[in-house]
């Protein structure tokens, strides 16, 4: 029974199991296959205009890895599917021989009945009974084998009826595991497809690798000039804004000195002004520190005759005279109280009131200082807020990342390594670059081939869109999140390519730390 139970619990278990992951499973070939569609409807976009770009053997590259994600998902899958099959067949198993078991032992009942006339022949046994007692024990009897002979037959009709559950079970998996291998081996079709048309694609490459490397190179030497005027531009940004920097802080400084002369004689009016009102309200204080010294010493003065006027009449007999005298000195005793009270009340409201001076005079002091800094334009530094949105910038173009930041083999020519100063990033036709943040156009430059470059500045932080058509901004323009600065240009290679950086004063640094995408 033991042993039942724990095979059960563990069918139980493994099914649960089961269930979670090949959902997991299923739920994550879905999102494959979205992200396959979106890089075929990509690629059958720029088939045309690409020829042979890295950013179309990139895609082709990404969709392959999806594709083989799947195709081990897949794996994955049928794993579990031919684990539950050899499950239910265990348990069919099993439930074959609790069924024949059931049905041997049902055979031995109606064979026992069969033997049994009297048993038979209900009433002959009830009626051949030698008393009224033993006739009641023997329908008794009659009823329970009767319901026993119901409940045996009743368990060989559930076991049978879970048998059939389980066998319809295997037969689902079974099914299920058909369908599984018919869509494998599509998968690993169109897998052996699209390796064939990279290959294809890499061998493109390299026939016409004499004439790719050449644009390659001739495109390295564009970008090193464009690295030398964007480095000027940048030098010369420092240099003017350290100027501007010292001016400021210089202007700032005079400002700050007239303002502090400004607040201090307006101090000094403030503590003047409240002087003499300072002065009376110590007075006050004072006064009624001496009422409230008297007055406490008086009540417990009283306190003490009353004290011992009680304990006198209570030594002697109480006369009407000592009566008299007792409620006169409670009378006095209780007076002196409520004036200590009193002069204790006045003296709190004095020290409250040279306290709601003395804090008004501070409050007024700061007013003063902080209206003396206004009228003298004396501003506080808001700092760097670039730097403090590290990692949720905005992309400035979504599409595919074909080249990363730093030295970088050539995904085909091994012997060309490119020096990035940023990211390049394949777009759709028509696509425009934005500004990732708040800043000011520092300059628009005009490239050799026709494009233009736009360097926006943020602080100490630069952003750089480069290989653009047309550009939508001009220099000294304020611009904001989500600005267009342009259109992407076609590269040599027929790809859509953006270059953008980042540089933090005179050095470039890896976008993908700073954008969120």
């Amino acid at each position: 029974m033991i042993k039942k139970f724990s095979f059960l619990v563990g069918i139980l278990l493994f099914s649960l199991h089961f269930g979670q992951k090949k959902e997991q499973l299923q739920q994550q070939n879905a999102e494959l296959k979205k992200q396959i569609a979106k890089i075929n409807a990509d690629l059958a976009k720029t088939r045309n205009e690409s020829k042979l770009s890295v950013s179309y053997l990139t895609s082709v590259n990404e969709k392959l890895a999806l594709r083989e994600k799947v195709y081990n998902n897949t794996q994955k899958e049928k794993r579990f599917i031919e684990d539950e099959i050899y499950l239910r067949q265990l348990e069919i198993n099993r439930q074959n021989r609790e069924l024949a078991v059931l049905r041997k032992n049902y055979s031995q009942v109606l064979v026992n009945a069969y033997k049994n006339k009297g048993v038979q022949n209900k009433v002959t046994f009830i009626l051949s009974s030698k008393g009224f007692g033993e006739a009641l024990r023997r329908v008794q009897y009659l009823k329970q084998y009767s319901d026993y002979q119901d409940k045996k037959a009743s368990e060989i009709t559930n076991a049978a009826v879970e048998l059939k559950k389980s066998v319809e079970k295997k037969r689902r998996s079974a099914a299920e595991k058909e369908n599984l291998l018919v869509n494998q081996q599509k998968d690993l079709t169109t897998i052996s497809a699209e390796r064939k048309q990279k290959e294809q694609l890499v061998n493109e490459f390299k026939k016409n690798e004499n004439k790719l490397a050449g644009e390659l190179k001739q495109k390295q030497t564009q970008s090193k000039a464009l690295e030398g005027q964007i480095r000027s531009i940048i030098a010369e940004e420092i240099r003017r804004a350290k100027a501007e920097e010292e001016s400021r802080k210089k202007a700032e400084a005079e400002k700050i000195r007239l303002a502090k002369i400004a607040a201090d004689r307006e101090k000094a009016r403030i503590d003047a002004e409240n002087k003499a009102r300072a002065e009376a309200l110590e007075r006050e204080r004072k006064l009624a520190e001496a009422e409230a010294k008297k007055a406490a010493d008086f009540a417990a003065k009283r306190a003490e005759e009353e004290r011992k006027r009680n304990e006198a009449a209570a030594k002697n007999e109480a006369t009407e005279r000592d009566e008299t005298r007792k409620i006169a000195a409670k009378k006095a005793s209780d007076e002196a109280a409520l004036r200590s009270r009193e002069a204790a009340t006045k003296l709190a409201a004095a020290k409250a009131a040279e306290a709601a001076l003395e804090k008004k005079t501070d409050a007024d002091k700061k007013a003063a200082e902080t209206k003396a800094m206004t009228n003298y334009g004396v501003s506080t530094s808001a700092g760097n807020s670039f730097a403090a949105n590290k990692g949720r910038l905005a992309m400035p173009a979504y599409g595919t990342i074909t080249h990363r930041f730093g030295r970088q083999p050539h995904p085909v020519f091994k012997n060309i390594v490119e020096e990035n100063n940023g990211i390049k990033i394949s777009v759709a036709k028509g696509t425009n670059a934005k500004a990732v943040f708040p800043g000011t156009v520092s300059s628009v430059m005009p490239a050799s081939d026709g494009t233009k470059t736009v360097l926006i500045k943020h602080g100490d932080y630069f952003s750089i869109y480069s290989n653009l058509s047309t550009n939508t901004v001009s220099k000294g323009q304020q611009v904001s999140v989500g600005t267009s600065v342009g259109m992407v240009a076609q590269d040599f290679d027929g790809s859509f390519t953006l270059d953008f950086q980042i540089w933090r004063g005179d050095t470039p640094v890896d976008p993908l730390g700073w954008v969120s995408n």
